[in-house]
């Protein structure tokens, strides 16, 4: 569940957002060949979630498949993915006044891993994570080298091949912070949820 949640969630958020984004910039947010390299890397990451350490509270009773759940999940977090999708878009082309395809592209290409792998251990547990609930190491070990890996792939041969281009210093505090923030908000949206259906995964 923690994986089909995550997915589902991220998902249609990204897909909000490269509709929106369609609209909106005179050219495409990423080509289709770096969303696939963008998603095959962060369902890399969702792989270790078989290993990861399960809070106590929800083996208490045995859990049923909803389709009802997956639905609310999906349309109340994914939303919340694509907000900060459209704020990296309006800070590149309206702070920093970035027109140039291939770097707008390769910044989006690398929040979006960065951001989805942190988001994971907001969504894994419905406690306050790092704090009140822990991951498996594998789990921590596996985001911590593939947000490292989003991030390096634009300077390597990979990247190039992708249409990514090395991605300027300067961008790289803006897809931290973003990737920060986006967490802290996503924790405020988990306790709205959790109010509202009485459940998280």
């Amino acid at each position: 569940m923690k994986y089909i949640k995550l997915s589902t969630s991220f998902n249609f958020g990204e897909v909000v957002s490269v509709i929106i984004a369609s609209v909106i910039l005179p050219f495409l947010p990423e080509t289709p060949i770096q969303l696939l390299v963008e998603g095959l890397l962060y369902d890399f990451g969702q792989l270790t979630l078989p290993f990861d350490n399960v809070d106590e509270e929800y083996l208490k009773k045995p859990k049923k498949f909803n389709i009802n759940s997956l639905k609310n999940f999906m349309l109340f977090m994914g939303p919340v993915s694509s907000i900060f999708d459209i704020l990296i878009f309006i800070a590149l082309l309206f702070v920093f006044k970035l027109h140039d395809v291939a770097t707008f592209q390769t910044v989006w290409f690398s929040y979006s891993i960065f951001s989805n792998l942190l988001g994971m251990h907001i969504i894994r547990t419905a406690k306050i994570p790092f704090i009140q609930s822990n991951a498996h190491k594998f789990v921590y070990i596996s985001s911590i080298l593939l947000a490292i890996i989003g991030l390096i792939i634009p300077f390597t041969w990979l990247g190039k091949i992708i249409g990514l281009v090395p991605i300027p210093f300067a961008y790289i505090p803006l897809i931290v912070f973003t990737s920060i923030l986006y967490c802290f908000i996503a924790m405020i949206a988990k306790k709205v949820y959790i109010k509202k259906y009485g459940e998280w995964i």
